[in-house]
């Protein structure tokens, strides 16, 4: 046990001992007039028992079974049990004293408010129980206190008959330390687990959690076991991103790799066929060369945090410039780029145009790839009046992506059963990780006309 421990231990103790004493000497003062009220009811084993066995009887015998048996009642039992309902009438017609009545609800009452941890081994507490009949109507049964009932005490000490003055502290010491221990150990262990789950943090476990040991705890050490968690599942998801980046990267590579292989092999056993080679061996060339530029664009943006850019850019003349060359290369396919925006004039932000550029670029790229012939893909800028967020949509009339794979499509070297061309699936993962970077997000849905919808929403931060 660490020096944790010890301390609160110690603290607690020394409060718990002088609170325990205070409440004893309460309880010795309340109990004596409880002994008053308990006279009047009979407690202790022996009509907890005969009570319990009427009780019984009328839950599985019902009245009939009820009435039989106090009828039957053994003479060597004293006076069956009163069995008395809401409205204070008895259950075979006898006369009950109110103050009994009274006393009896109110045993019954103190009763139903303890939890099931506080009922055992007070028989005291169990002197009044409850059953209903078949109509749901409510029935109080207890023993009057009477010559036939004396007082059984001899099963228990009754703590006001504890006068000595060295017994009382011993009680209220091993109480006061035992309370303290627990307490203790309650703050300071989930503390010892915390400082292991970091150790094994440490040394590369990242699959570590603690939310079990801290269970339902709603205070400071709860949370902070639930923050690591949640720093222990991000860790854990970077990792095995980056891990899956370098196999995909791999993957990736092999193919221009291999045919660059066989366009040397071609080139050394056929001379005559050494220029298609060539250029079959620049052609791949040019391909790993792009798809090394993007792995590159794409490892820096994975290990950055959303942050204020470090230019100031006019958004609007930003995305006329992506439009514009989007639509020199989109004369040759017969499609068109309309840009449409619901701000006017300037709308300077602060960001990294250079990223902010590509991602952009990007979207709409794609969305003239998987858009058809004679068809429109639509650009929107618009600022959210409340939030002052700003929000561009790029929308096509393609096939549109299946609903599984709406989230997958950002993702590194994804391609759907949609996907065409000679593409890497970089684009839209870059695109993403350019917005984030920004502090903003990105997301796409399927329109309800066909095509895909991509939204990029950048923060309140972004623009001035």
């Amino acid at each position: 046990m660490g020096r944790l421990f010890w301390k609160i231990f110690a603290g607690f103790w020394l409060t718990l001992l002088l609170t325990v004493l205070v409440v004893t000497a309460a309880l010795v003062i309340r109990e004596e007039a409880r002994r008053s009220e308990e006279s009047v009811l009979a407690a202790g084993p022996r009509s907890s028992i005969a009570l319990r066995m009427a009780w019984t009887t009328a839950r599985h015998g019902g009245e009939a079974g009820l009435r039989s048996l106090l009828t039957n009642w053994p003479e060597y039992e004293g006076d069956p049990p009163l069995v008395v309902n809401a409205a204070g009438g008895e259950f075979l017609g006898r006369e009950v004293p109110p103050e009994v009545l009274q006393i009896a609800r109110e045993r019954y009452a103190e009763w139903s408010q303890l939890r099931d941890s506080e009922r055992g081994g007070e028989w005291r507490k169990r002197s009044v129980r409850a059953w209903q009949d078949a109509a749901g109507e409510e029935w109080l049964m207890f023993f009057p206190q009477t010559a036939a009932r004396a007082p059984e005490r001899s099963a228990s000490i009754s703590i006001g008959r504890i006068e000595a003055p060295a017994l009382l502290a011993l009680a209220a010491l091993l109480a006061s330390l035992a309370v303290s221990a627990v307490l203790a150990r309650h703050f300071s262990q989930p503390i010892r687990k915390l400082q292991d789950a970091f150790l094994a943090a440490s040394k590369g476990e990242l699959g570590v959690r603690v939310a079990q040991v801290m269970g339902r705890r709603r205070d400071e050490i709860g949370e902070l076991g639930r923050e690591f968690d949640g720093m222990a599942q991000q860790l854990q998801q970077l990792v095995g991103s980056q891990q899956r980046l370098l196999h995909d990267v791999s993957h990736e590579l092999r193919s221009p790799l291999a045919r660059l292989q066989v366009a040397v092999g071609l080139a050394r056993q056929k001379p005559a066929q050494a220029e298609a080679a060539l250029a079959r061996i620049e052609r791949e060339a040019e391909r790993l060369d792009m798809l090394v530029g993007e792995i590159l664009t794409l490892a820096r943006l994975e290990g950055q945090t959303p942050q204020r850019g470090e230019d100031y850019v006019d958004i609007v003349e930003l995305l006329d410039s992506v439009v514009e060359d989007a639509r020199f290369e989109a004369e040759g396919s017969e499609r068109r780029v309309v840009f449409t925006t619901g701000v006017e004039g300037e709308l300077v932000i602060r960001a990294r145009g250079e990223l902010l550029h590509r991602a952009v670029d990007n979207v709409l790229r794609n969305a003239l790839r998987h858009s058809p012939p004679q068809s429109v893909v639509e650009l929107n800028l618009s600022r959210d009046a409340a939030s002052r967020a700003l929000h561009i949509t790029i929308a096509d009339a393609g096939p549109g992506v299946p609903e599984a794979e709406l989230a997958a499509i950002f993702e590194p070297f994804h391609r759907g059963e949609t996907t065409s061309g000679s593409g890497y699936g970089l684009g839209l993962a870059i695109a993403r990780r350019a917005v984030e970077a920004h502090g903003g997000r990105m997301w796409a849905h399927n329109r309800a006309s066909g095509g895909l919808e991509v939204h990029i929403e950048l923060p309140p931060a972004a623009a001035l």
